[in-house]
């Protein structure tokens, strides 16, 4: 277990997680009002090296990152030591969760691009629910296998798309570097399973993936307006379906 401490620094949301971070600001209005509580217990599972945990240890929150790599838990520590705040850091696998974390102690758990590598999701997921307290959200992200059949077609590896929505895991090949991707349904049929109630789903990414980095560089204000794109197609029942990432939420 490592003490983290992390500066106080709001920035302007990325461009690839201003929709999720839409979204996170909402559940944590919602569960500090049911709460009454303004300091809400959150774990990060998988949380790497606190793109999310930081900035919600920056609101005051209460934040615990588990991850199987030292390395990513190192850099965690590095910015954690830069902002100035407290992020409690275990390293552990999403298996070790009931054995590393208490039952029933946190109002929000992140699932962030998780899923895709775990051995077992419905055993993940599961172990998720069994951190939460009674009305707790849990916030999944993952990759999506229509768009990862777009952009290999938009490539050039036609062969590659087609059998992305052949694989009943979503994957492009042997070489395929993401074990598994997840579909709307899929996605909401996990969260059932693991004793959750699904939420309204998101697409991720929708636009932001296919944008020349060029453009984004070398045009004032082309930055926010993506932003402003992929916030308002973030619901849309076709583009959704689309996006690099779905996001979607689950209450206990």
């Amino acid at each position: 277990m490592h003490a983290v401490g992390i500066s106080r620094q709001a920035g302007t949301p990325a461009v690839r997680t201003a929709v999720v971070w839409d979204v996170l600001r909402a559940v944590l209005a919602d569960q500090m009002t049911t709460t009454g509580r303004d300091r809400l217990d959150i774990v990060d599972a998988g949380g790497g090296t606190g793109g999310f945990a930081v900035p919600l240890a920056d609101l005051g929150h209460a934040v615990t990152v588990v991850d199987s790599s030292p390395d990513s838990l190192a850099a965690l520590e590095r910015r954690a030591a830069e902002a100035e705040v407290e992020v409690r850091a275990l390293q552990g696998d999403a298996a070790d969760l009931g054995d590393l974390l208490p039952a029933d102690g946190a109002d929000l758990v992140l699932c962030h691009s998780v899923l895709e590598y775990v051995e077992d999701p419905i055993n993940a997921m599961t172990a998720m629910a069994g951190l939460l307290r009674k009305g707790g959200v849990i916030s999944v992200l993952a990759a999506n296998p229509v768009a990862a059949a777009l952009h290999r077609s938009v490539a050039g590896r036609f062969d590659e798309a087609r059998q992305i929505l052949e694989d009943p895991q979503g994957r492009w090949g042997e070489r395929d570097p993401t074990p598994r991707r997840f579909t709307r349904e899929s996605l909401e049929r996990l969260l059932g399973v693991a004793g959750f109630v699904p939420g309204e789903v998101h697409g991720v990414r929708i636009f932001a993936d296919l944008v020349p980095s060029r453009l984004l560089d070398g045009e004032p204000g082309a930055a926010r307006a993506l932003i402003a794109l992929e916030q308002a197609a973030a619901a849309h029942p076709v583009l959704r379906d689309i996006a690099t990432q779905l996001h979607v939420l689950g209450r206990r």
